[in-house]
């Protein structure tokens, strides 16, 4: 397993993570023996940053990697490192209400996850979504009290802007970045992405794949469950998914000339923007994690990167990667 550094203050990982969400929610049903045997297997392979959100299935996700942590072997277990996200309000029903940063809730919501995951500590620790009632440097400081006393290693932020960076840095050392980072999402790269180099912090990119688009297996005719949150997602709708996915068709000619998988190359490209970017691979399943590991032995030359910028070139996506509805919790777009 490849290693790499999120940002100059954080803690060494591998140079891929496994992305847990999709284990509990948002994208249909899972199954939970097959989620515990891809968390397993990703330990034995030498993943250690398994990556979740107290609020992915109301801390469904998080009991199941506490389950899967104390059932794994003891080398693998000590080697793990949680990366959690907090402060995103849930309600009975699935809603969402909102987004709550004020320190006292920064540690209620640590204490509650530091029990589902059957931990002593939590390694990198993030708001989920910037609240835009509470000073970030509030959220962050909450945050850097619980390092303080032994309950949390490092800070990340999550989806922040650049200006939101700078003054999250101003209050303590942040790790890492967690924002959505993939071919067909490159919005960071005009002002977040250098801001956060400038200051040293690293960036654990999630969504590397577009949450299935171009990751070739995903077919124009498929039809998503009720409970599948891409059926309200833009990039997935009408024309948009068709536009879409002929990227997909350009970026197969590209893998197919480097005896690649589709979603192996779109991997690899995340990996080749830098040593400080670590994507964040949502596999549900044993044989998506094992194909998604093989990007690692997918070195891009600089014919590759053309290649692959001809097929899908910068703003090319088709529709806005969240719903409006969502996006205007995006301090990263604003």
């Amino acid at each position: 397993m490849l290693h790499r550094t999120l940002g100059t203050t954080g803690p060494q990982v591998s140079a891929l993570g496994l992305g847990c969400m999709g284990m509990s929610a948002l994208y249909g049903d899972a199954d939970r023996t097959e989620s515990i045997a891809t968390i397993h297997a990703a330990l034995d392979a030498g993943v250690t940053l398994l990556d979740t959100g107290d609020f992915y299935g109301m801390g469904h996700n998080e009991m199941l990697i506490g389950e899967a942590l104390r059932t794994a072997p003891a080398a693998h277990r000590e080697k793990a490192l949680t990366s959690v996200k907090f402060g995103a309000l849930r309600d009975p029903d699935g809603g969402w209400s909102g987004y709550d940063g004020r320190p006292a809730a920064v540690k209620s919501f640590a204490a509650y996850s530091l029990q589902r995951l059957g931990v002593d500590h939590i390694h990198v620790y993030r708001i989920a979504r910037v609240d835009p009632d509470v000073p970030i440097e509030e959220t962050v400081g909450a945050i850097a009290e619980l390092v303080e006393a032994g309950h949390v290693r490092h800070i990340g932020l999550s989806e922040a802007g650049a200006d939101t960076i700078r003054r999250a840095a101003s209050v303590a050392p942040i790790a890492d970045l967690q924002i959505e980072y993939s071919l067909l999402s490159r919005g960071i790269e005009e002002r977040i992405l250098p801001t956060c180099r400038e200051l040293g912090i690293g960036v654990t990119a999630y969504g590397v794949l577009s949450r299935g688009l171009i990751s070739g297996h995903f077919g124009r005719d498929r039809q998503l469950a009720a409970n599948d949150f891409r059926g309200m997602s833009p990039r997935f709708q009408g024309e948009n998914l068709q536009r879409n996915l002929d990227l997909v068709d350009a970026l197969r000619k590209v893998a197919e000339d480097r005896g690649a998988t589709v979603a192996q190359t779109a991997i690899a490209w995340v990996l080749s923007r830098g040593e400080d970017i670590v994507p964040l691979v949502g596999a549900r399943r044993r044989d998506r994690l094992q194909e998604a590991l093989g990007a690692l032995d997918l070195t891009l030359d600089t014919a590759d990167l053309a290649a692959i910028e001809a097929a899908i070139p910068a703003g090319s996506a088709s529709g806005a990667r969240y719903p409006d509805s969502q996006m205007t919790h995006l301090d990263s777009e604003h």
